[in-house]
């Protein structure tokens, strides 16, 4: 009897076609022709309608989320499906929670299953128990496969003989992994390496590529198998280079795993997970010739991951802009927690703040703070000290590195032409190779060899270039100053050329960490010294109110007497034509009198109170005495008559009981007047 009916034939049938990955989808076309032959076999049954699905062509049928099964299974639960075609078992399902759903949906609502062995009703008991049985052979065949191929792969990684890809700047040779001979392939890799040991972040080793025009190599698997490429490099090629231990000449294996979830009733895949390197499968030291020693790697790795300002506060975060030297390496002593900085006016005055108890635990309030000044300069006062001795050694070092810089950056630019003339050397020979007669081959080769040649000379171009601009090193002058300032440790690091970012990486160098407390008004430093030294500090606070803005005492005097003589406005101008500023070197204004006045207590200027004092000014002494104002100053400059005067400019300020005295009366007596009445007197102060 036959198990179609005409209720199955007035449904739909559905073809389900599957390749379980991308590689089957390109390799295996033959597999997926038998399974779009299901239609034509669907029509022979006698279906009108047949609805191909092939949706899931390059997805696992282990479990994991797929488009056109879900469509399949809403299909059949809506009583649309009469059949259900596959090649086997394994097409539809290879897991036993899909396959065990659309066997009871299909029973539920009479749905057939159709494979290349037959027809099976789910409502009948002994196709059921088939269909059981295939399902469960089809899981437990997957599970087998795995097993057995990844024994396989674990015994070859153990051998280290396992490769899936091979890391730009090497090479399979006999089975060994060697550096690729290319020079040029192997300065650029080196070069990465020795940059970050001097600027010690991946960000400011890529731009530093990026603004020389340096380009790396890259694998590249083409039609034509593996291949080199040079690119201008992005981050995650500085990264990979970095993080890769096949640069140190050790094979790895098993740096990443997955990782399995339930989502919404499905399984879910997250594949490339980094594993720390202590759990790593396989690690097998001194396996090649690496470019970098093993120590040198874990050495950037941990820099590396110090540099990672996402991560917290257990780690001190990349050297960032700002004037603070520094941030990531003070930690709060009563908490725990890293100090933030914080940095107010206009100026940008920095502040380290111990914030963590407010942000975790909404405290409100924070749990130390302290100005940046006073902390940091006795942090770089006993850097300096501890730098002094090797301050000779230093200066060598940089002149040094300024050359191998320099060459390093045109020896780039020398291989890169190297391999340009090479590669228009072979475009030349293939086109002297072919024949005239076959036109189309040598239109296509002579092109070749002229982009070939164009290349050349961008390389030519580039290289002069780089020749032209770059100075050759230091003269004598130079080097003889950078000589002297390596005796001079204190005034290297006040250079105007010391940029702040050279600072804070000295710092981080040398220190670990500085561990902070607050007591009372001062401030306890513990510095943790790279290598296992300590050593403490003790600074003073700033008081409330107390900056580094401070007013020079001169001025601060000169602000004092001249308040009892005039207004804030006057003594402002006055000030001005002295050539005297304020503590932030601005042109003095009547606000700024009256506050530096109002901070230090100083009194207003009520008119009427010099006189009240019994105080003269220059011309009023001389209309007292009935004389010149000359003779009034030649008494002053002899001193027979008493005055005082804040600065020059600034008005006299005579005593009207010193007018009385004796050597005054004589000196008016002896002064001689002017027969001409028109003679006037030069007013000089």
């Amino acid at each position: 009897m036959s198990k179609i009916t005409a209720e199955h034939l007035e449904r739909y049938a559905y073809v389900y076609v599957r390749q379980s990955t991308l590689d089957q989808v390109q390799h295996n076309a033959e597999s997926r022709r038998r399974q779009y032959g299901l239609k034509a076999r669907a029509e022979q049954l006698g279906w009108r309608d047949v609805v191909v699905l092939d949706e899931d062509l390059g997805r696992s049928g282990a479990g994991v989320a797929r488009a056109g099964f879900d469509r399949l299974i809403a299909a059949v639960c809506k009583g649309e499906v009469g059949a259900v075609l596959s090649t086997e078992a394994s097409r539809l399902a290879r897991n036993g929670r899909d396959w065990h759903t659309l066997l009871e949906y299909c029973g539920l609502v009479n749905t057939l299953l159709i494979d290349e062995d037959g027809i099976y009703d789910p409502r009948h008991t002994n196709d059921r128990l088939l269909l059981g049985m295939k399902g469960t052979i089809s899981e437990m065949e997957l599970s087998t496969f795995r097993q057995r191929s990844q024994e396989a792969l674990k015994l070859m990684s153990q051998r280290g003989d396992l490769y899936t890809t091979i890391a730009a700047g090497y090479h399979l040779m006999n089975g060994q992994l060697e550096k690729e001979p290319s020079r040029r392939v192997q300065e650029s890799i080196a070069l990465v390496f020795t940059k970050f040991r001097e600027l010690g972040s991946v960000r400011q080793v890529l731009l530093w590529l990026r603004e020389e025009r340096i380009e790396l190599p890259a694998t590249d698997y083409g039609s034509e198998g593996r291949s080199v490429v040079w690119k201008l490099p992005v981050y995650n090629t500085v990264h990979k280079f970095l993080t890769n231990p096949v640069y140190a000449g050790t094979y790895a294996w098993g740096r990443t795993a997955t990782q399995t979830r339930i989502e919404d009733g499905r399984k879910r895949v997250r594949r490339g997970a980094s594993k720390p390197l202590a759990e790593w499968d396989v690690l097998l030291a001194d396996h090649h010739e690496g470019y970098i020693t093993w120590d040198e790697y874990q050495a950037n790795q941990a820099i590396i991951a110090q540099n990672a300002n996402c991560k917290g506060a257990m780690v001190r975060g990349a050297v960032r802009r700002g004037e603070a030297l520094l941030p990531g390496l003070l930690r709060c002593g009563h908490c725990g927690r890293k100090l933030t900085v914080h940095y107010a006016g206009k100026r940008g005055a920095a502040r380290y703040v111990c914030i963590g108890a407010n942000i975790n635990h909404g405290t409100g309030e924070s749990c130390i703070s302290f100005g940046a000044l006073g902390v940091e300069r006795a942090v770089q006062e006993q850097l300096l000290d501890v730098l002094q001795p090797v301050g000779i050694e230093a200066a060598l070092g940089v002149l040094q590195r300024r050359e191998e810089e320099i060459d390093a950056a045109c020896r780039q630019r020398e291989l890169a032409l190297e391999q340009a003339r090479f590669e228009a050397e072979r475009r030349r020979r293939q086109y002297d190779a072919v024949e005239p007669e076959n036109r189309l081959v040598a239109a296509d080769l002579e092109h070749r060899w002229n982009e070939a040649l164009r290349v050349v000379r961008e390389r030519e171009q580039e290289l002069e270039v780089a020749r032209g601009s770059t100075t050759r090193g230091i003269d004598e002058e130079q080097r003889q100053a950078l000589l002297a300032l390596a005796h001079d440790v204190h005034a290297a690091w006040d250079h105007p050329s010391s940029s702040n970012e050279l600072k804070k990486r000295i710092l981080r160098t040398v220190l670990k960490e500085i561990v902070v407390f607050v007591q009372g008004s001062r401030v306890r430093l513990l510095m943790h010294w790279e290598g296992g030294d300590h050593s403490e500090l003790e600074v003073r606070k700033n008081r409330s109110g107390e900056h580094r803005w401070k007013t020079d005492v001169g001025v601060e005097e000169i602000i004092r007497e001249l308040a009892r003589v005039m207004p804030d406005s006057r003594i402002a101008a006055l000030l001005n034509r002295a050539g005297k500023r304020t503590a932030k070197g601005l042109r003095w204004t009547r606000n700024h009198v009256c506050v530096f006045r109002n901070k230090h207590d100083i009194a207003v200027y009520e008119e009427g109170e010099r006189q009240a004092r019994n105080e003269l000014t220059l011309e009023e002494a001389a209309a007292e005495l009935k004389t010149s104002l000359m003779t009034v100053r030649r008494l002053i400059k002899s001193k027979a008559l008493p005055a005082r005067q804040a600065c020059v400019g600034a008005p006299w300020v005579i005593r009207q009981a010193d007018l009385k005295l004796p050597s005054v009366r004589d000196g008016c007596a002896s002064a001689s007047t002017a027969s001409d009445h028109r003679q006037g007197v030069l007013d000089v102060q």
